[in-house]
């Protein structure tokens, strides 16, 4: 569970959907390990707008439905005023939730929790002869999707705990997440994250290892009686996780520069693409929303974002007989890409100026940045400027857990 949340209950909307409604930051909580379960408005304003940016780019994700502020003060690595943040899922069951019945050799409410995942969100598994099993499988494939999805948007959740880790396959916590602005596949986003253990590219093993953990604390569901055969069952199961994150990520990228079949070549071609940006630290989410008018500009946009483009012209060469083998419309190639690829994310930078304002009673860069990132593939001409190269005060910008 989070130190900071506290569930209040579910709801249904009007097309019969289920939704649980969590506080965050409204108090202590069982798990709060002595801590005082408090948010700050800082926080509360990132997680707000991320959960809904998330949303709007498809990334299956908790949501968020408002923010109370307050001018109780409250301690972190500064003095910030107080917030609650309202969030609804249809469950915010984590991986940790089932390990905390593990470890305590609670296995009667171990089954329990499963059989109310089961019995509101995966009901087709109730016919199963291994339901447990099932569901296992189920988590495995929709986490490798999920973070296959992060990895295309260049987006790192910067705490990938199994506290984190939804059952259901959402972006759950936002907490010192970053989109990256300069393509570096070792990306930290959180200062106190002093190894690089949740770094971007570290992002698709440590999913692996959380799904591990899950196993570990559903082997009692598998086989109660047979030990070992629970465990072959749950190796089983998690040897689908990378070949699913494989596939959905290739997948993605062939989207993203535009590939509408499968070549042998394309993961060498999006390599070498990505090596060049790292190398030259160009802008992810530009370059490849510049990508989308190639064939009409000759590369000329994509080429601007990098400082050598001759970097980029002996890249794009190949890239220019790869796009003529599948002999596709240009125009038609372009309104996919544009449809795949972001013009607006919600880089760390917009959110501080967000948070700067709300700061001083000022709530409307908030609700500009929010009408913004609910449609980040719009052109939206007169937001241009969002989507803009970050100012240089941006790589001063810091975050951590309590952010």
């Amino acid at each position: 569970g989070d130190g900071r949340a506290i569930l209040l209950g579910d709801v249904h909307d009007r097309q019969g959907g289920r939704w649980e409604l969590q506080l965050k930051g409204a108090g202590p909580t069982p798990y709060s390990r002595g801590s005082d379960g408090r948010a700050v408005l800082r926080s509360t304003i990132r997680e707000y707008l991320c959960s809904e940016a998330m949303h709007g780019l498809g990334i299956p994700s908790t949501r968020a439905l408002c923010i109370t502020g307050s001018d109780d003060e409250v301690y972190r690595e500064q003095i910030e005023t107080a917030a609650v943040l309202v969030r609804m899922a249809p469950s915010h069951v984590r991986f940790g939730s089932f390990e905390v019945f593990y470890y305590r050799d609670q296995y009667d409410r171990l089954r329990q929790l499963a059989d109310h995942l089961i019995e509101n969100h995966f009901l087709r598994l109730q016919e199963s002869d291994e339901p447990y099993l099932e569901l296992y499988r189920e988590v495995v494939l929709s986490t490798a999707r999920l973070i296959a999805q992060w990895q295309l948007v260049g987006f790192a959740h910067g705490v990938m705990n199994t506290d984190n880790m939804s059952m259901l396959g959402l972006t759950l916590d936002y907490g010192p997440f970053g989109f990256m602005d300069s393509y570096d596949p070792g990306f930290v986003c959180n200062h106190s994250d002093h190894h690089g253990r949740y770094a971007f590219d570290q992002q698709p093993s440590i999913g692996q290892w959380n799904l591990t953990c899950l196993a570990q604390a559903m082997l009692p569901l598998f086989d109660e009686h047979d030990s070992g055969r629970a465990v072959e069952l749950a190796q089983d199961a998690l040897g689908l996780y990378q070949p699913e994150l494989v596939q959905s990520y290739a997948q993605g990228m062939r989207r993203k520069i535009g590939l509408a079949e499968s070549r042998q070549n394309d993961h060498a071609l999006v390599t070498e693409l990505l090596r060049r940006m790292a190398d030259k630290r160009v802008d992810y989410t530009r370059l490849f929303r510049a990508l989308a008018d190639f064939a009409t500009d000759e590369g000329a946009a994509a080429a601007n974002e990098f400082v050598d483009r001759q970097a980029f012209h002996q890249w794009a060469n190949d890239y220019r007989q790869r796009l003529a083998s599948e002999q596709a419309e240009p125009a038609e190639r372009s309104r996919r890409m544009k449809q795949v690829n972001p013009k607006y994310v919600l880089r760390n930078y917009l959110a501080q100026g967000a948070i700067d304002r709300a700061a001083e009673k000022d709530f409307s860069e908030i609700d500009r940045l929010l009408e913004l990132l609910r449609r980040p593939f719009d052109e939206q001409p007169q937001n241009e400027t969002y989507a803009g190269l970050p100012p240089d005060w941006a790589q001063h910008i810091s975050v951590s857990c309590s952010s």
